[in-house]
């Protein structure tokens, strides 16, 4: 394997996130900041400084986002990175989108946006001048055109006229692109970008994940399972997109051969809604968001998984690319998942089963398919595990710090 560049000076991961947060976006950026780090480039995240975010120490942060247990100022376990953490840096940025009502928040949410890319640029300018720079946002890219060393990373397709501006913008003036999925490569190479300067790097999963499982009997234990019960995992975000409430119904209707469902992950106030939703249903237990370290019992303890997108929006269809997936895949969980062309671009048709989205129907019939064929699932879990060897983040680290490099 060719090994990556040296990047001296840093590199910076510049991203519109709160740190630490349990939406997806910050455990993305947690875990591809300790892959660049672990390969070789010493990594500052510049983030959004927003109103409502906890300041605790940089340590602490990774601690809440790792896979592993881990050393941190507040206690912990014993993992920590070898080549230490990556550095930690909040960027300024005008922030009273939750002080107004939900349908008012559309002009805050921009300038929100604007003036954090306004502020991560401006550090970028005065303290990383030599570094290299992958940004997550357009508006932090926009306001570093010119310089040498940037890169965009692009985790879906801009709508408006003034993003889809910027993006020309940025792309010709030289700025290599990363694409998140097959389906944001296809719209940028519809908007006219050019193939050779895209790569699509999908998310991944930690090898160490594998080695933190715990036996699936020791596992159930600690969750209060039956041992020889169906137990149906869903672990992830509770957004409407990702179509939980289609697992909800198929479980509301008895579709899932008796099997217990697991709903781990979410904000407090989607769980909040689930469960009041879920109320009744004994088959049903919404957990709520867990510590990342956590998340390799659950994925121990189950049967299946399931990742019920629905159609609609785009991110959904064409762009999403689940770290549930990945992880499921490393973990030898069988999957049921939606037939959309976002789950398609990282899974064969003999990794899972797909089903017709938003079917309670379909997805019932699908879980069921394989948990009454156990030798089923051990193949499909086993295809799945060898396919997903190459979507580690290290290696995903080390292509990106190539790409960059040739693309400078």
């Amino acid at each position: 394997m060719t090994e990556p560049p040296s990047f001296e000076p840093p590199l910076i991961l510049a991203a519109n996130a709160r740190m630490p947060s349990v939406r997806a976006q910050s455990v993305q950026l947690c875990r591809a900041a300790q892959a660049f780090q672990g390969a070789g480039a010493d990594t500052v995240v510049l983030h959004a400084a927003r109103r409502d975010t906890p300041r605790v120490p940089p340590e602490d942060v990774w601690a809440q986002l790792t896979t592993l247990p881990t050393a941190s100022t507040s206690g912990g376990a014993a993992f920590a990175p070898r080549r230490g953490w990556p550095g930690l840096m909040a960027a300024s940025c005008v922030d009273w989108i939750d002080l107004v009502p939900r349908p008012l928040q559309f002009l805050p949410a921009r300038l929100q946006e604007w003036s954090f890319g306004r502020s991560a640029a401006r550090i970028i300018k005065q303290r990383f001048q030599g570094a290299r720079v992958l940004a997550r946002d357009l508006e932090v890219a926009v306001h570093l055109l010119g310089r040498p060393g940037v890169a965009l990373e692009i985790h879906r397709v801009p709508g408006g006229r003034t993003r889809r501006r910027w993006l020309r913008k940025c792309v010709d003036g030289g700025m290599p692109v990363v694409a998140i999925s097959g389906g944001v490569r296809d719209d940028l190479e519809a908007l006219g970008v050019a193939p050779d300067r895209i790569t699509v790097e999908h998310d991944a999963h930690d090898p160490a994940l594998v080695d933190a499982l715990p036996e699936r009997g020791a596992a159930r234990e600690t969750l209060g399972l039956d041992l020889d019960a169906g137990v149906v995992l869903y672990a992830g975000g509770l957004l409407r997109w990702k179509g939980v409430n289609v697992l909800l119904d198929a479980a509301r209707q008895d579709l899932l051969g008796g099997a217990t469902v697991l709903i781990v992950g979410g904000m407090d106030a989607d769980v909040a809604a689930l469960q009041r939703r879920a109320a009744g249903l004994s088959s049903v237990r919404v957990l709520g968001h867990r510590a990342a370290h956590e998340i390799p019992l659950f994925l121990a303890a189950a049967d299946v998984g399931v990742v019920p997108n629905r159609r609609t929006p785009r991110i959904s269809s064409h762009y999403t690319s689940p770290l549930k997936v990945f992880e499921a895949m490393a973990a030898r969980l069988p999957l049921v998942v939606s037939d959309l062309p976002s789950l398609r671009d990282v899974l064969r048709a003999d990794e899972a089963v797909f089903v017709e989205p938003e079917s309670p129907e379909a997805l019932g019939r699908g879980v069921v398919e394989l948990l009454e064929d156990a030798e089923g699932r051990r193949a499909m879990a086993a295809r799945a595990h060898e396919s997903v060897q190459a979507n580690t983040w290290g290696a995903r680290a080390r292509r990106l710090l190539t790409f960059m490099e040739q693309n400078a």
